[in-house]
């Protein structure tokens, strides 16, 4: 699936290095806020921020996860596949293309 962004408003998003850092350890594995804080070396607040900007966007989307002792969690993944952004008549334009989950399209 792909959508048209505004350009400029994606440049920001992906300007913060937090957030291209999540995207690419979300691309990996579905994690915690708290293991995204340590693996980014910053503070849960920020990356909760970030997250908010990301899901507002639909670039990671939220699991909810139960641990072995019961206790409830979220868990975050990447949702984008690819972005290309191209420079034609003196603007940009760009296409998102998210990551297809092949159990939901029943395949």
């Amino acid at each position: 699936m792909s959508n048209e962004w505004d350009a400029e408003t994606l440049f920001d998003v992906f300007e913060r290095a937090d957030a291209r850092r999540i995207l690419a350890l979300t691309s990996v594995e579905e994690l915690s806020a708290q293991a995204l804080a340590d693996r980014c070396n910053t503070s849960e607040a920020t990356i909760y921020r970030r997250l908010d900007v990301l899901q507002d966007h639909d670039l990671v989307v939220e699991h909810d996860r139960v641990d072995e002792d019961g206790n409830h969690f979220k868990t975050y993944a990447t949702n984008l596949d690819e972005v290309c952004f191209q420079l034609r008549d003196g603007g940009f334009t760009i296409d998102v293309t998210y990551r297809r989950d092949l159990v939901d399209e029943g395949l």
